[in-house]
């Protein structure tokens, strides 16, 4: 899908050379699961145990599966070239569906003024790609097919890395030791010993669980949030006003997932934000996610009186055609509550305190989020 000319490749691309890529762990190897179709392999870890010591005997312990989301990063058998991105996973299942469409050029005015800008030429991913959208009218979360009845190839995916063979395990005498454990307190929760596809899809078409994968970010590597499924950890990253630069940036990324980060939030604040989130997205392979308010408030210079809903609609549209998994949508302040957030009754973000000066939002429109998001963002 991405393809580096040489002549493409701005001098920014020499400061990540500096970024120390992570081998993989220590007596672990890098392992797929094969789904059913040829192009669907899931990533674990096969993590080598040690030998018991009895009294009169010595037990090998079999190698323990674990889930993995360092991505391509600790795969010995790929070549990582930051400049390219990470390989195509998706690509393929997307346009299978047969309801999205290659967009001849970026629909965000932000967008588009930012690739036309030759001052900027030096920051930004030298291997753009066209962006896509849904064909008019559809919808392409995965919630939609789910409520539909289709199984996705994300779903699939998904129920491989959830399950990572336990069902498999339990019945092998060589594990019973290792997976024995407390039952514990379910809190509501209901996790199968075995997931499959079918019941990823009524979870989330129950709406009990997500799949956040944008259809404009092919390296991602499907995952599910949900109450039936595996803890998950998010990592915070983002520039500021102080500091950092899209090399940085990167390097948090790789290395947050390297450790265990099942999805990365972007919490930039800075200059260059853009062309930040496109190295951020193009090279990670776990959901990406973002606080659209925060670019928005640094394109008015943080004067939050003058954000528009023309503004932040664009602002979602631009994060959506670069791939962003996810939103944080900071819409819970009511005029009502204003004199609150004064008195100090009711706490606000360190962003927010700053963005709204003397307390005040001079405005009462009320905005949505909604039919922007499932255009693009298959969750």
């Amino acid at each position: 899908m991405f393809h580096k000319r040489e002549d493409q490749v701005p001098n920014t691309v020499k400061s990540f050379a500096t970024i120390r890529i992570p081998l993989t762990f220590p007596a672990s190897r890098k392992q797929y699961l094969d789904g059913e179709r040829p192009d669907l392999r899931v990533p674990y870890r096969a993590v080598s145990l040690s030998s018991t010591q009895h009294r009169d005997r010595l037990e090998e312990n079999p190698p323990l599966p674990v889930y993995d989301t360092s991505g391509p990063y600790t795969d010995p058998e790929t070549t990582i070239d930051l400049a390219c991105g990470l390989p195509d996973v998706r690509s393929k299942w997307i346009a299978e569906q047969g309801d999205t469409q290659e967009l001849d050029a970026l629909s965000s005015k932000y967008g588009g003024d930012r690739q036309n800008d030759l001052l900027n030429y030096h920051l930004r991913f030298p291997s753009m790609s066209s962006p896509r959208r849904a064909i008019g009218g559809l919808n392409v979360t995965q919630m939609h097919y789910a409520r539909k009845g289709i199984v996705t190839p994300e779903m699939e995916f998904v129920a491989l890395r959830e399950s990572m063979q336990l069902d498999g395990l339990y019945g092998d005498p060589a594990y019973a030791p290792l997976l024995h454990q407390h039952r514990g307190q379910s809190f509501g929760g209901e996790l199968p010993k075995q997931v499959t596809p079918e019941f990823v899809r009524t979870e989330v078409a129950a709406g009990r669980a997500i799949i956040p994968a944008n259809i404009n970010h092919p390296e991602l590597e499907p995952m599910i949030i949900g109450r039936n499924f595996k803890v998950k950890i998010n990592a915070n990253i983002g520039n500021s006003a102080v500091t950092s630069s899209p090399a940085e940036e990167v390097d948090k990324m790789i290395w947050a997932t390297h450790w265990g980060a099942d999805t990365i939030m972007d919490r930039s604040t800075g200059r260059h934000i853009h062309e930040t989130r496109e190295w951020i997205v193009r090279n990670s392979p776990v959901p990406i996610g973002t606080v659209p308010i925060y670019q928005a408030l640094e394109k008015v210079g943080g004067r939050a009186e003058e954000l528009t809903w023309d503004l932040m609609r664009d602002t979602l549209i631009e994060q959506a055609e670069q791939g962003v998994d996810y939103f944080t949508i900071h819409a819970g302040v009511r005029l009502a509550w204003i004199p609150l957030t004064a008195n100090g009754l009711q706490e606000l973000s360190r962003v927010a305190a700053r963005s709204w000066p003397n307390g005040v939002w001079p405005t009462t429109k009320r905005i949505s989020f909604t039919r922007t998001s499932t255009r693009y963002a298959k969750s």
